[in-house]
């Protein structure tokens, strides 16, 4: 070992300083920094404060042959997808590498351009030994990431629900119930025709939505007309096709409720082709919260999610998940937030009075 080396070596902060520091034992402060769940929050508080004060940092080989992990997160974004560029990617990767960076974790991101090369991209990380365990969002209702993952035994998290629960943990936003708020709040404003316009039925949110929609409507008294529904709408081009079909029925709808946001601002497209304003003559409410909803006129109703907190709880999960936890114990769900915005309103013409507007459009 030459000069510096050795030099660095006898100034480098270990376990046991920081052991004797607190008057705890080695093993007490390494099972508090590796987050482990049989220390309490306080003592794993003490610990880390008194680490970072004293300068302590783990040599991460030596973490990794010790531990055989290499306490990184995974996650693959598929490039292909409609919205992989969507507006609220940022806020995600900012609050799951937020809430690894909190753990000692980091997080590998890597991208594939399609279903399969994105099974091929775990398959490298799981064999490369990369990332620990992965977080899957965008879960689908039948979903080969989550069967190679249960077949690898490689832990994972998913950002969604999954029909077979088995095996899963999961950090959710209850969709459904933000379906329902949005009928009963339009109910609540006059209307008693409104329309659907869901996203992709392939994820595990469409037909949970739907089933929200569908139990309020019910509650409510109202008809499901199956002229007034779409689905698998999830780009802007999608939602104004869908609401144009919608608004060309006999007795359209004074209300559409959207299960994304970006179909919600095709809505508007299409309202304006068609003479219609929008938040009197026709209301519109939308989910996720997007930035864009906020820019229209008027701005989009909807139910906001926060991605970022939602980012920092699926690491959590997920460190939890890799140290052991049973998949039964971590399973989360939050509700939506509603913003409620200009773009619903009491309806200012009834159905026949609309089907008369837009026919002078047609």
């Amino acid at each position: 070992m030459d000069q510096k080396a050795a030099v660095q070596n006898r100034a480098r902060v270990r376990i046991s300083d920081v052991s004797q520091a607190l008057g705890l034992t080695k093993s007490t402060v390494s099972r508090a920094l590796n987050d482990y769940p049989d220390i309490s929050e306080n003592t794993r508080n003490r610990v880390r404060r008194m680490a970072d004060k004293m300068g302590y940092q783990p040599l991460s080989s030596a973490q990794s042959i010790r531990t055989g992990l290499s306490k990184s997160l995974g996650l693959v974004i598929q490039v292909a997808d409609h919205d992989a560029q969507r507006p609220f990617l940022a806020e995600f990767l900012s609050g799951l590498s937020q809430g690894a960076s909190a753990l000692g974790w980091t997080l590998t991101i890597a991208a594939a351009d399609g279903p399969k090369a994105t099974l091929e991209m775990f398959q490298s990380m799981i064999r490369d030994r990369k990332v620990d365990g992965f977080i899957l969002p965008r879960t689908q209702v039948d979903d080969p990431r989550i069967d190679l993952l249960r077949d690898a035994r490689v832990p994972f998290v998913l950002f969604g629900r999954s029909p077979d629960p088995s095996d899963c943990a999961w950090h959710d936003v209850l969709g459904e119930d933000a379906m329902q708020d949005a009928v009963r709040h339009l109910v609540g404003l006059g209307h008693r025709s409104i329309g659907f316009i869901n996203g992709g039925m392939q994820y595990t949110y469409g037909p949970l939505r739907l089933n929200g929609y569908l139990a309020a409507m019910e509650a409510a008294g109202l008809p499901v007309i199956p002229q007034h529904m779409a689905q698998d709408a999830v780009t802007m081009d999608d939602g104004a096709a869908a609401a144009m079909s919608i608004l060309s029925t006999q007795q359209p709808p004074t209300a559409i409720l959207c299960a994304v946001d970006m179909s919600a601002l095709g809505v508007y497209r299409t309202a304006a082709r068609l003479g219609l304003r929008i938040g009197s003559d026709l209301s519109v409410i939308a989910y996720d919260g997007i930035q864009d909803g906020a820019h229209v006129v008027p701005p989009l109703a909807t139910y906001a999610v926060d991605y970022t907190t939602a980012g920092r709880k699926l690491s959590a999960l997920l460190i939890r998940r890799i140290k052991g936890e049973a998949p039964e114990a971590l399973r989360e769900t939050v509700q939506a937030k509603f913003l409620n915005r200009g773009s619903a309103g009491s309806p200012a013409q009834t159905s026949t009075q609309m089907a008369q507007t837009i026919a002078q459009h047609l």
